[in-house]
C-alpha cells in the first residue's frame, strides 16, 4: 500500500482509508515530515468512504472528546515520525454558545502534555473572509503549530530565507547600510559613554569596525547595535531570561546583523486560500504556498511527507512538486479519487524528482 513509497520505488500514494488503522500500519520512525488539517470541532459535516457520518472525528458532541480523538492520531504519528522529523498541524477555532472555545489551544496543549515539543505557533492570515456575525470582529485567522519529538531536528534555514530587498553600499568613503546606518552615531555614543569601562569601549570600538568592514565585504547589509546606557535592551533587561540582557550587562554592548544571505520568514503567513481544487463546502484546501515552507525547511530532498487527513491532495502534491515523497490518507473515496487526478496532472505536467 504504501512501502513502494517508504522503499522509493514510487513517489506518492493515496489511500481512502481510516487514519486510525492505516496508521498503525507504518512502521516506526520512518516518516519525515506530517503536514495535515483535521477536522476542525462541529465546523462541518464530514462523510467517510462508505457515505456516514457517524463517529467521524469533528462531530463529537463535547470539545474533549473531540481532542482525545485527535491525540489518538498524533501519538500515532509520534511515533512513526522520525526523531529528527516535524508535525505541522492547522486548526481553526470555534464559537459555541457564543464563546471561543479555543480549540487549536487545547489540543497544542494536550499534545505537550504527550511529550511533543512545540517549536513555533504560526499565525495563518487568511487575509479575506466573511462576517457572519455583527457583535464581535471579523475572524480571518488559523494556527499552524510546528511540533517536533525531540531537541534535534531537521531544519534547513537556508532553503526559506527572504533575501534582503536592499545591499550596504559606499558614498564619500563611508559605508552605509541598507537602511543608513553608517555607525557613526555608535561611534560618538561609546566615546562619550560614562557607564562602559575603557576596557569595554577598545572592545564595542573593535566590534563595531569590524561590522562595517563585513558590510563593506558584501556579507552584512544593515546592523543595529545596543549600548549600555544608551540603549534598553530588546524584549526584557531581566538577564534570567533574556540573552540578550546578559551579553549587554557582560558586554557593554551586543550587535544585531541582517546578513546578504536573508533572514527567516516571521510568524505570521499571510496567504490567501486556494480556490482551484475547492469542490464543495467540505474541502477546505491548503494553498500552495503555505506548503512551500514547511516542506523545503523541515524535510529534506527525498523525504517522505505524510498527510493522514489527505482531503484533495495539496500536501501530496506540493510535496511531490518540491522532490518529495508523499502519502495521503483520507476517509472520503470521492476526494481520494480527486486527488488521484490531481497527482497525475502535476506529474505529467512537472519534470518531477526521481528516486533511486
Amino acid at each position: 500500500m504504501f512501502n513502494s513509497v517508504l522503499s522509493g520505488q514510487k513517489e506518492y500514494e493515496l489511500i481512502a482509508g481510516d487514519s486510525n488503522i492505516v496508521l498503525k500500519q507504518i512502521p516506526d520512525n520512518s516518516i519525515d515530515c506530517v503536514i495535515t488539517s483535521p477536522p476542525y470541532w462541529q465546523q462541518r459535516i464530514y462523510e467517510d468512504y462508505y457515505g456516514t457520518i457517524e463517529g467521524i472525528l469533528g462531530s463529537e458532541k463535547k470539545p474533549e472528546d473531540y481532542v482525545n480523538n485527535l491525540l489518538q492520531i498524533t501519538r500515532e504519528i509520534k511515533r512513526i515520525l522520525k526523531p529528527t522529523g516535524t508535525f505541522w498541524l492547522n486548526l481553526g477555532d470555534k464559537f459555541y454558545n457564543k464563546c471561543l472555545m479555543g480549540m487549536p489551544w487545547r489540543v497544542a496543549l494536550a499534545m505537550e502534555k504527550d511529550g511533543w515539543i512545540l517549536r513555533s505557533d504560526i499565525i495563518w492570515d487568511q487575509m479575506k473572509g466573511t462576517q457572519s456575525c455583527k457583535d464581535r470582529f471579523r475572524d480571518i485567522y488559523e494556527h499552524v503549530f510546528q511540533f517536533v519529538k525531540s531537541n534535534k531536528y531537521y531544519f534547513d534555514a537556508d532553503a526559506v530565507r527572504i533575501t534582503p530587498q536592499a545591499e550596504a553600499h559606499e558614498t564619500d568613503g563611508v559605508i552605509i547600510s541598507a537602511t543608513g546606518v553608517s555607525g557613526k552615531k555608535y561611534f560618538s555614543q561609546i566615546e562619550n559613554s560614562c557607564v562602559l569601562t575603557p576596557s569595554e569601549k577598545k572592545t564595542a570600538y573593535g566590534a563595531l569596525n569590524e561590522t562595517l568592514e563585513e558590510m563593506r565585504k558584501g556579507d552584512v547589509v544593515d546592523f543595529r547595535m545596543v549600548i549600555r546606557g544608551e540603549q534598553r535592551s530588546f524584549h526584557s533587561e531581566n538577564v534570567r531570561i533574556s540573552g540578550r540582557a546578559k551579553e549587554l550587562q557582560d558586554k557593554g554592548y551586543y550587535i544585531m546583523k541582517m546578513r546578504k544571505k536573508g533572514f527567516l520568514p516571521s510568524d505570521i503567513w499571510r496567504i490567501v486560500p486556494e480556490d482551484k481544487w475547492r469542490k464543495d463546502a467540505h474541502c477546505a484546501v491548503f494553498p500552495e504556498e503555505l506548503l512551500r515552507i514547511p516542506l523545503l525547511s523541515t524535510c529534506a530532498l527525498g523525504g517522505i511527507v505524510l498527510d493522514p487527513f489527505s482531503g484533495t491532495g495539496s500536501t501530496v502534491d506540493a510535496a511531490v512538486k518540491l522532490g518529495r515523497r508523499g502519502i495521503g490518507i483520507d476517509l472520503s473515496g470521492k476526494y481520494t479519487e480527486i486527488a488521484k487526478k490531481r497527482l497525475k496532472e502535476s506529474t505529467e505536467q512537472l519534470t518531477i524528482y526521481k528516486f533511486g
